[in-house]
C-alpha cells in the first residue's frame, strides 16, 4: 500500500507540528514549509497527494502562493486554512485555485477527514485528456479519437503518472520510483517509445517533453 504524502505550509511551527505528529500517527508522511519558498523547494524534491496552506504567511500569502501554483500546472489537491468567519477569504482561495477551506480554529479529525475526501475524489479522476488523446486509467486504454493506441502496460503506467502530475518535471529516478522500475534508465526507453506513439515529430515533442537537469513532463 501506497503512503500518502503531505505538506504543511504554515509559519506557525507550533501548528505545524501539532499537524505533523497527528497526520503521522494516520499513517501519513508529512513535509513542513514556514513559507512559500521552502514549500517550492520541496516541491521540486517531492510529488505530495496533498497540500495544506495557511492563509497569512510572510513572503507571500497562501492564496497567492496557491494561485501561482496553479498557473504553474500543480494539480495536487491543496486545503486552504482561513482565519474563522473570513469569508471573503475562503471565496478568494476557491477562486484561486484551492479545493477546499478549513476555518481555524479546527479539530484535526476534520482536517483529516477532509483531506482524505480530496485525495479519494482526485484519485476517481479516470480520464485524463490531452490534445486529440484521451487515457482511460481505470481501463489502462489511450485512444485518439476513436482509434485505440496500443500501449503496454509498462508504458500505461508510467503515462498514468505523467498526466497525473500534468506540467511539473519529474526525474528518471521519481518516475522509477512510482512506476515501479529498478532502473532509472529504462524511463528514456519508454518515453522513446511513448513519444513514438503520440507525438507528430519525437525530435520536436509537443506533449511529452523534457526538461533539462530535471527529467521530463507531459504538457496539457
Amino acid at each position: 500500500m501506497t503512503v500518502q504524502h503531505v505538506l504543511i505550509v504554515d509559519d506557525d511551527n507550533r501548528l505545524r507540528q501539532l499537524l505533523h505528529t497527528y497526520l503521522a500517527k494516520q499513517g501519513f508522511t508529512v513535509s513542513e514549509a514556514s513559507k512559500s519558498s521552502e514549500a517550492s523547494a520541496l516541491l521540486q524534491l517531492f510529488v505530495f497527494d496533498a497540500i495544506v496552506m495557511d492563509v497569512m504567511m510572510p513572503e507571500m500569502d497562501g492564496i497567492t502562493y496557491t494561485a501561482q501554483l496553479r498557473k504553474q500546472g500543480l494539480q495536487t489537491p491543496i486545503l486552504i486554512l482561513t482565519a474563522k468567519g473570513d469569508s471573503q477569504d475562503r471565496i478568494t482561495g476557491l477562486e484561486s485555485g484551492a479545493d477546499d477551506y478549513l476555518p481555524k480554529p479546527f479539530e484535526p479529525k476534520e482536517l483529516l477527514l477532509r483531506l482524505t475526501n480530496l485525495m479519494k475524489r482526485k484519485n476517481a479522476a479516470t480520464q485524463l485528456t490531452f490534445g486529440p488523446y484521451t487515457y482511460y486509467e481505470d481501463v489502462q486504454q489511450l485512444k485518439k479519437q476513436d482509434q485505440v493506441i496500443p500501449l503496454t502496460a509498462a508504458e500505461c503506467k508510467l503515462l498514468g503518472v505523467l498526466l497525473q502530475h500534468a506540467n511539473v518535471a519529474l526525474s528518471r529516478e521519481k518516475l522509477a520510483e512510482m512506476t515501479d522500475q529498478d532502473n532509472a534508465r529504462t524511463i528514456d526507453v519508454q518515453i522513446t517509445r511513448l513519444r513514438k506513439k503520440i507525438e507528430a515529430d519525437i525530435k520536436k515533442p509537443v506533449f511529452i517533453q523534457t526538461v533539462r537537469g530535471k527529467g521530463y513532463r507531459i504538457i496539457l
